[in-house]
């Protein structure tokens, strides 16, 4: 599996039972706090693996460091922000690399390993099946909004929380569940990526965004304004696939094409078991998450807005 369906990650079949899933994933720092930095980008990385149903064994780092114009120490604090949380999934620091830059980067190589018959794809969802999303949206807009001084440090330290946490919680219930497809949210926004899962296929999607979980104070600040330009270069780049969005608060629809960084896993699930997984992952401590939509027949390759669901 590489590059034609534009999934998280490439996938290599070694053997009848084993595959191996290879990822990569850097960017500049979204917060200030170096160590916090580093929890977030390697969370971000592991996020591909686990989309893929796959567990992460080894990581490589990637640094561009600007050493005559930052001190050392910031590179230190990220990168054992960014071992701790490589330590939390359970998988090890091989090594990396380093060049010097103008502007700092850090993120990870990772590989990990998967069954062939246990991989999960973000195609495949059939009519009926719904659409969970197990992380809240808004990062991209709140990073924005941070940006201007505009977030008091509550805010801050729950938005931190939220990018730096794992999907590993999530990854593992699956694994009891008839998962149909599955992908995780980031530079694209929720309908960017939700694209992905319909295009090419035989169903269409029904998003309801009312039952959309957001990071608090997301609305407001997004009918401020104030939201990132890929926000909107998003929409222009998969406007085509929407039906209804012109029906919908121009807010709301930024927030659903807003990018996230280190976001929740959209699993489309059959409808038979999608109450079960909610329960189930609830009761694992996935408190944020929420059914947002289902996948229909028609209209294929088209994603429906509603503004109740």
């Amino acid at each position: 599996m590489g590059l034609k369906t534009r999934d998280d990650a490439g996938i290599y079949k070694l053997r009848d039972d084993l595959a191996i899933i290879q990822t990569v994933d850097f960017f500049t720092p979204v917060v200030d706090d170096p160590y916090s930095f580093g929890r977030i980008a390697a969370a971000n990385a592991m996020s591909d693996i686990y989309a893929m149903g796959g567990t992460p064994l080894t990581a490589m780092n990637i640094i561009c460091f600007p050493i005559e114009k930052m001190d050392i120490s910031v590179l230190q604090e990220t990168l054992r922000g960014g071992l701790d949380k490589i330590k939390e999934t359970g998988a090890l620091l091989v090594g990396g690399h380093s060049v010097e830059d103008e502007e700092f980067k850090y993120g990870l190589s990772v590989t990990g390993t998967v069954h062939p018959d246990n991989i999960l794809t973000n195609r495949g969802a059939g009519p009926g099946d719904r659409l969970i999303l197990t992380k809240p949206i808004g990062t991209g807009i709140i990073n924005t909004a941070v940006k201007g001084n505009l977030v008091k440090e509550p805010l801050v330290n729950e938005v931190t929380e939220i990018m730096s946490s794992l999907n590993l919680t999530a990854a593992e219930v699956l694994k009891s569940f008839d998962i149909s497809a599955c992908t995780d949210v980031t530079g694209f926004g929720l309908l960017g990526h939700a694209c992905e899962m319909i295009e090419g296929g035989d169903v269409g999607l029904k998003i309801y965004p009312d039952k959309v979980p957001l990071i608090k104070e997301t609305l407001n600040f997004a009918r401020m304004g104030i939201v990132p330009a890929g926000a909107r270069r998003n929409r222009d780049f998969r406007n085509q696939y929407l039906i209804g969005a012109d029906k919908i608060e121009p807010a709301i629809m930024d927030i659903l094409f807003d990018p996230q960084t280190s976001g929740g896993l959209m699993i489309a699930v059959r409808d038979d078991q999608a109450e079960e997984l909610v329960s189930q992952l609830k009761g694992k401590g996935v408190k944020d998450m929420a059914l947002i939509g289902e996948f229909i027949p028609e209209p294929k390759e088209k994603i429906v807005i509603e503004g109740q669901g």
